[in-house]
């Protein structure tokens, strides 16, 4: 027999793939941390293709061949890895919708600016992504809409301004996951 699901959409299933950058998002306050948080809680049915595929990577592949350990890809194999993937993944469903970042041209002093290390985002470059996301998935004409401010909620009292006032508040600790014996543990002998 089948199971009865509540009403409205299923919950969607996003995926990120990507470098690093897509690693790093899952960290405290991390663009990606705060899009699975928004969408966590809004239905516990769960589909098996993803509603979403967020595509980001390229820092590696567009490096300048001068630099040490480049893992620079030629143009034309770039291309046709990027429109692989794309091919591949718009082939999971007619409802799998597909939104591919990408580094923009380079502008050093502003990357040095922007990123801690040169390469992956800071906190506040991981809200502006993050903000770019939703805007894009809000202005997106799809079907079922993956709009998270008009799905239904199962669980209304559990609800982003929870967790970002949870995430807040672990912030203004400093040691974050480390106790006061595990401090002592750290200190020099």
């Amino acid at each position: 027999m089948e199971e009865k699901r509540m009403v409205g959409p299923s919950c969607p299933l996003i995926v990120l793939f990507g470098s690093s950058i897509v690693q790093l998002s899952y960290f405290l306050n991390g663009w990606g941390a705060t899009l699975t948080t928004s969408y966590a809680c809004k239905d516990r049915h769960k589909e098996i293709q993803p509603s979403l595929v967020i595509l980001y990577f390229d820092g590696n592949d567009s490096q300048d061949p001068d630099f040490p350990n480049s893992s620079r890809v030629p143009l034309h194999e770039y291309v046709e890895n990027k429109r692989k993937l794309a091919h591949h993944i718009k082939g999971f469903s007619d409802k799998t919708r597909l939104i591919m970042l990408s580094v923009s041209a380079v502008n050093e002093e502003l990357i040095l600016k922007t990123y801690g290390d040169g390469m992956h985002l800071t906190v506040q470059e991981s809200k502006i992504l993050f903000d770019k996301i939703k805007d894009v998935i809000k202005k997106a004409d799809w079907e079922p809409t993956l709009d998270w401010d008009k799905m239904p909620t199962e669980y209304a009292d559990i609800g982003i301004d929870m967790h970002l006032e949870m995430m807040i508040k672990e912030t203004e600790d400093a040691t974050i996951g480390i106790t006061d014996s595990d401090s002592q543990d750290l200190k020099p002998q």
